[in-house]
C-alpha cells in the first residue's frame, strides 16, 4: 500500500468527517490527515498517494481555507506521487455547482499531478459542473446532506478502485 496523506478542508465538519471514513477504510493513520487550514508545504512530502479533499459553499466556491493551501499546491513538485480528490456538496440544493469545489483543486493541479479516482455520474443528480470531465467526476462526489445513506457505500467502492491503481 502506498503511503497515503490525507488533507481536507472543512468548515461545517461533513469533509472532516468523510476525510476520517477514507482513511480508515485505506488504513491512513491520524498522523496521516491533515487539516489544510494548519498544512504546510513540507507536509506534502514522503506520500506517494496524496487524497485532497473539500466542500463546496455558495455559487461552486472552494471551502475558505483552501484558496492559501491552492498555492502550496502549485508550487509543489508531484514528481513520484499520485492525486485522489473528494468532494462534499448539496446536490438537491445546488445541482448546478455540485462539489465543484473539488473541480477548482483539479484544474489547478491537472497539469502537474497524475490524478486517479474518477467516478462515473452515473447514479448522480447534478446539471453541468467544474467536477465532471469526459462524463466522470474527477473524484468521489459525496452529499451528506441528502445522501447520507450512500456515502460509506461510495467511499467503500472507490476505495477498491484506489487500491488497485496505486
Amino acid at each position: 500500500m502506498a503511503k497515503t496523506g490525507i488533507f481536507y478542508g472543512s468548515s461545517g465538519g461533513n469533509t472532516k468527517v468523510v476525510a476520517e471514513k477514507i482513511a480508515t477504510k485505506l488504513g491512513v493513520t491520524k498522523v496521516d490527515i491533515h487539516d489544510i487550514a494548519k498544512a504546510k508545504a513540507a507536509d506534502l512530502a514522503g506520500y506517494s498517494l496524496l487524497i485532497f479533499g473539500t466542500s463546496t459553499w455558495g455559487l461552486g466556491d472552494l471551502q475558505d481555507d483552501w484558496y492559501d493551501f491552492l498555492k502550496i499546491l502549485q508550487a509543489a513538485d508531484f514528481t513520484g506521487k499520485k492525486v485522489a480528490l473528494f468532494g462534499c456538496g448539496d446536490s438537491s440544493s445546488y445541482p448546478d455547482t455540485f462539489c465543484d469545489g473539488m473541480g477548482k483543486i483539479y484544474a489547478a493541479i491537472r497539469d502537474k499531478a497524475e490524478i486517479i479516482g474518477s467516478v462515473d455520474v452515473e447514479g448522480y443528480f447534478f446539471d453541468t459542473l467544474e467536477a465532471v470531465v469526459d462524463g466522470k467526476f474527477v473524484g468521489l462526489p459525496l452529499d451528506e446532506d441528502n445522501e447520507s445513506n450512500l456515502t460509506d457505500l461510495r467511499i467503500s467502492t472507490w476505495v477498491i478502485e484506489l487500491k488497485a491503481l496505486i
